[in-house]
């Protein structure tokens, strides 16, 4: 199979730091299964033994989900007033969040996120991507954009206009994204396999969320599901179905 014919897959498991049972669980998803990546709510609190065991790991790529729309800024709330609340807290509303973000409090709450993910983990982030998709949203596609392009990194892109864009910008990003959410577990064991089985050429992500139920995560829609898909991500029949079809695992520093 020529190079431009092979098959690579990226699995990113988001929400790494989310609670101590979500970062338990995509540390086993690599270590036993096909979770080549991970993307760290860097603007929650730290996780220090969770975080130097994530940062020793070699292969699995540590990205930054860039985060606005889930409990505190990185930088002071008054300095980032049209992205928090009266109790300086981030919103869930994304519409409203795109209609009233100030570009230069974006930009401002962007690179306090990259800068403490440095700091935390020792290194830059190996791709952007975002929690709850805002960075898809005008204005802060573009400021994302423009910091990937900073610091020479890869963007997940959700659908094909996104894609354009990060490729305009001349920014590596996959070919393909499969994932979603809610309310029923996405990565169950049968549709990994479905979906490795129907891989096309390219370069494919997976947009994961594993994790093991905690009291923490108790107040998530998407919580038991999360255990669904640790086990549908662990499942030895998909690692072996990919090392029969020659399919190259990867993350997103290797594109």
């Amino acid at each position: 199979m020529g190079e431009m014919a092979a098959r690579r897959l990226i699995v990113n498991a988001d929400d790494f730091g989310l609670t101590g049972g979500v970062s338990r669980g995509i540390l086993r998803a690599h270590r036993e299964g096909l979770v080549t990546s991970t993307t760290v709510l860097a603007s929650l609190p730290l996780q220090p033994e969770l975080d130097a065991e994530a940062a020793a790991l070699s292969r699995l790529g540590l990205g930054l989900h860039f985060n606005l729309t889930w409990e505190r800024p990185v930088s002071p709330p008054g300095t980032v007033p049209s992205l928090v609340d009266g109790e300086g807290r981030f919103g869930r509303d994304l519409t409203a969040l795109g209609a009233r973000a100030r570009p230069d409090e974006v930009r401002r709450e962007c690179e306090a996120q990259i800068e403490l993910f440095t700091r935390r983990f020792g290194r830059g982030p190996t791709h952007l991507d975002s929690h709850h998709h805002v960075g898809q949203r005008e204005p802060i596609l573009d400021l994302v954009l423009d910091f990937a392009r900073a610091i020479k990194v890869p963007v997940r892109s959700q659908d094909e206009r996104v894609r354009e864009a990060a490729r305009r910008a001349k920014l590596k990003t996959p070919d393909r994204m499969v994932g979603e959410s809610g309310p029923d577990p996405c990565w169950t064991a049968e549709r990994v396999l479905r979906e490795v089985t129907a891989l096309p050429p390219g370069v494919t992500e997976f947009m994961t969320h594993p994790g093991r139920f905690d009291d923490d995560l108790a107040y998530s829609r998407y919580g038991r599901q999360r255990e669904v898909e640790l086990a549908g991500l662990t499942d030895q029949r998909a690692r072996a179905l990919i090392e029969r079809e020659g399919i190259r695992l990867a993350h997103f520093g290797d594109l």
